[in-house]
């Protein structure tokens, strides 16, 4: 039977799976009693399902030898994050009531891509169904990266996966026997039923540890999903609006962290032996920023802000470096929480708008094949080892390095691939700039729009800037080439680039 399903193109499984999934704001609504918006996700749930039957009925005489490639998933994904939403968005468009399909489209990409960036920020501005619908999106998003990231993007090498293997972008690794082997559709079954349950089990677990926090069931729950997805979505404006306080901060803290390496949750990508997690080189340079950044906010105390007076105890300390520390790893990770007591670090620090440091933290970006955006610790650590090691050859210039066969490879071809997708990356930052400022937006605002998507960062929008900005008034061109922005994000410019090289294509 699962074999049989993965013939079909993944974006129509994708598709009745989003139809299934409109069953849960369905139920919640009912239990609600906001009949509307239960006949809004009913319907569009029966309707989506019965023209996806029809559809795999019409595509039921494929053999198996006309199997979905690499390739044509990699195609797939694409197409899910371009075309999805506008399936995804029909219930929310129908339960709003009061705003356009647009609007509605530009939400369900920003929740699928995990970007967290939305129109519908103001506490009860919509029902808290609709909020379910949110996180619900936006943690399927985060499962679908777990998984397309070893299905898909791992034998391609991309995704991050560039930097550490033999083979060129776009094309298989000789050495990943076990990729070759495997034929796509059943390494797909495989890595879903294999990551699957842990993506579930880490999300429950973390919901009931906020609900017996104090957090509200239905809050625990929006915010357990949007912590494992790093999407940031809220249904009551943050966590600074909840009632669990430090306990439940503490809690989404640690499983953040697993946004900072995939060796955190899963060692199906590693095509050797390594010797442990904290000898990863992308979890230990996730830690060093983590405890770095808050650091040097807390010493500008006494280095640049002389004229902030000291607090009256220690919890004020405590307090303004638990906040800085708690927001530099939400940053990071692309998540895009500020703690409660994010405000105390900034007044404690001095820095009244620290948006550079912010946008510089989501350009990082979290691990390689996690829910996390940005650029990725990997690609950081292959510029920074070529760096050292460039540092060193001028001032010894006969000397030789000391670093192991996959080191090497990282400083040398990891490096330069690495270099390439950087550059990649800021050429295109910089051509969304340019079209959101034609578009009518500021300088500022465009560079925070254009960083805020390509890191797949939403809550950037409103912590980068004195003034956040706001979506509802931003101009219809703007929201598409804003969506566009966070697909390219997601998905990643290199295997855009992938998908155009005829040599993926052939059989």
């Amino acid at each position: 039977m699962t074999a049989r399903l993965l013939r079909f193109p993944l974006i129509l499984i994708l598709a009745g799976i989003a139809g299934m999934l409109m069953f849960l704001p369905m139920i919640d609504a009912l239990m609600r009693g906001d009949t509307s918006v239960a006949l809004a996700f009913g319907n569009s749930g029966l309707l989506g399902l019965a023209l996806v039957v029809v559809i795999g009925l019409a595509m039921s005489g494929r053999d198996a030898a006309r199997a979905m490639t690499d390739a044509q998933n990699l195609a797939s994904l694409l197409l899910a994050y371009l075309l999805l939403p506008l399936y995804l968005a029909l219930p929310f468009y129908e339960g709003v009531e009061t705003t356009t399909y647009l609007n509605a489209y530009f939400e369900m990409v920003s929740s699928f891509t995990t970007t967290g960036a939305t129109l519908f920020g103001v506490p009860g501005r919509i029902t808290d169904s609709l909020h379910l619908w949110r996180a619900i999106v936006g943690w399927s998003g985060g499962l679908l990266i777990w998984i397309s990231a070893s299905a898909v993007l791992a034998p391609m090498s991309l995704g991050g996966f560039e930097v550490t293997v033999r083979a060129e972008p776009g094309q298989d690794d000789a050495l990943l026997g076990r990729f070759q082997r495997a034929s796509p559709a059943r390494r797909l079954a495989q890595i879903t039923l294999t990551l699957g349950p842990v993506y579930i089990g880490l999300t429950a677990a973390l919901w009931i540890i906020l609900m017996a926090g104090g957090e509200r069931a239905f809050v625990a729950a929006v915010h357990a999903m949007s912590t494992m997805s790093t999407s940031g979505i809220s249904s009551i404006g943050g966590l600074q609006s909840g009632v669990s306080g430090f306990a439940g901060e503490f809690a989404i803290f640690l499983f953040l962290i697993f946004s900072l390496s995939r060796l955190t949750f899963s060692s199906d990508t590693v095509p050797t032996v390594r010797q442990g997690l904290l000898y990863d080189p992308e979890f230990r340079l996730g830690l060093m920023i983590v405890a770095g950044v808050p650091m040097l906010l807390f010493f500008r105390h006494w280095i640049g802000a002389f004229e902030v007076s000291d607090p009256a105890d220690w919890e004020g300390v405590l307090r303004s470096l638990w906040g800085a520390v708690f927001t530099v790893l939400s940053f990071l990770s692309t998540t895009g929480f500020e703690s409660a007591d994010w405000q105390a670090a900034r007044d404690w620090s001095g820095l009244k708008t620290p948006g550079l440091i912010l946008m510089g933290l989501a350009l990082v970006g979290g691990g390689v094949a996690t829910t996390a955006g940005g650029v990725k610790l990997l690609r950081v650590y292959a510029l920074y080892l070529h760096g050292q090691r460039e540092g060193e050859r001028l001032i010894h210039p006969s000397s030789v390095g000391r670093a192991s066969g996959p080191g090497r490879r990282i400083r040398r071809q990891g490096a330069y691939i690495a270099w390439i997708f950087f550059m990649l990356f800021a050429l295109t930052l910089t051509a969304l700039t340019a079209v959101l400022a034609l578009f009518g937006q500021t300088f500022e605002s465009a560079l925070i729009l254009a960083l805020s998507g390509l890191s797949t960062t939403g809550p950037l929008i409103h912590a980068a800037s004195e003034e956040p900005i706001r979506l509802a008034q931003v101009g219809e061109g703007a929201k598409l080439v804003y969506a566009t922005a966070m697909v390219l994000g997601r998905l990643e410019t290199l295997a855009l680039i992938a998908l155009l090289n005829p040599t993926v294509w052939r059989d």
